[in-house]
């Protein structure tokens, strides 16, 4: 029964949605091309690069080079094995969706659990620094220092994070590819790309589609300029703070709002990150608990450090 409440409601929104789209064709297509213009300019250069990189570092074994020491501090900090200290790094370098996506790489290859993907996936939300620092600090705020403190507080949020979810789980040691294995870097260098391509493209038609709810909703509810901004945050992340530049309101609460959303990442990243651990057993509601926690955790430093600072 619950079953088909579900499916008659999924079949309500899709009708509807489709009946906006046939009378509202302007509004599709500019939100349609701000979508694709996205994606182009900010989406393409700051991750397709990173996935690709991210491929051969986990098919050539990146974690047996990791420094000893650095890994004895994660391990000790966070409590997590060889293999997730890869994604995590990874993750750092080139913001979401990458932590989803290259947990289910290795976790397809068996080098991490079921228990070490969920884990992994409560802390490992960083967003772009690029995106954060450019995108965001110069070209939405047009202040480079507030750009640095959201990227201080998305990062110290996860950090803590991992603190806080240390004793949650419990892992054995980290599992090992052998040396022996002959590996070719033509085929690793092609599927690399072909993967990259596969999450590329999907990552555009689901910010393509979050962009246009996000205008139909709006369009159809005519909220204020507030609300809309949230709609705009909750489901997109680049609409949502690029609405909140453009308001009214102390710098200060603009940074703490900002971080929130980063923190969050919008529907459209949860939708990507579902679609990266989809086919497996990992859990989606570790990374959406994990969000909430973060989005309390970066408001409180963002708010403290603007305090100072701002």
């Amino acid at each position: 029964m619950k079953r088909k409440i579900f499916d008659i409601i999924v079949i309500v929104i899709t009708l509807f949605i489709l009946y906006q789209i046939m009378i509202k064709k302007v509004l599709v297509y500019n939100s349609v091309s701000y979508a694709l213009n996205l994606w182009v300019k900010n989406l393409i250069p700051t991750l397709f690069p990173f996935f690709i990189i991210s491929d051969i570092l986990i098919n050539y074994n990146f974690t047996y080079y990791i420094p000893k020491t650095f890994k004895k501090i994660c391990k000790y900090l966070f409590n997590i094995t060889d293999n997730m200290i890869t994604i995590l790094i990874l993750s750092i370098i080139s913001g979401f969706p990458s932590n989803a996506r290259n947990t289910r790489i290795l976790y397809d290859k068996g080098l991490i659990t079921l228990d070490e993907a969920n884990h992994i996936l409560i802390f490992s939300h960083f967003a772009n620094p690029l995106f954060i620092l450019t995108t965001v600090g110069t070209f939405f705020f047009k202040n480079k220092r507030i750009g640095i403190i959201l990227l201080i507080s998305h990062y110290l949020s996860n950090f803590i994070l991992g603190i806080m979810f240390r004793k949650y789980f419990s892992h054995m040691n980290s599992i090992t590819v052998s040396e022996d294995n002959k590996i070719n870097f033509g085929n690793i260098f092609v599927n690399a790309i072909k993967k990259s391509i596969d999450t590329i493209l999907l990552i555009c038609g689901i910010v393509t589609i979050f962009m246009l709810l996000s205008s139909i909703i709006n369009n159809t509810f005519n909220f204020n300029i507030y609300n809309s901004m949230i709609v705009k945050g909750l489901l997109e992340i680049t609409i949502g703070i690029e609405a909140l530049s453009n308001m009214n309101l102390s710098i200060i609460y603009k940074a703490v709002i900002a971080s929130c959303f980063l923190a969050f990442g919008g529907f459209s990243v949860h939708m990507q990150v579902m679609g990266q651990i989809t086919g497996t057993k990992i859990k989606y509601r570790y990374f959406f608990v994990g969000r909430i926690y973060q989005i309390i955790l970066s408001a409180i430093i963002t708010f403290i450090i603007c305090l100072f600072l701002v």
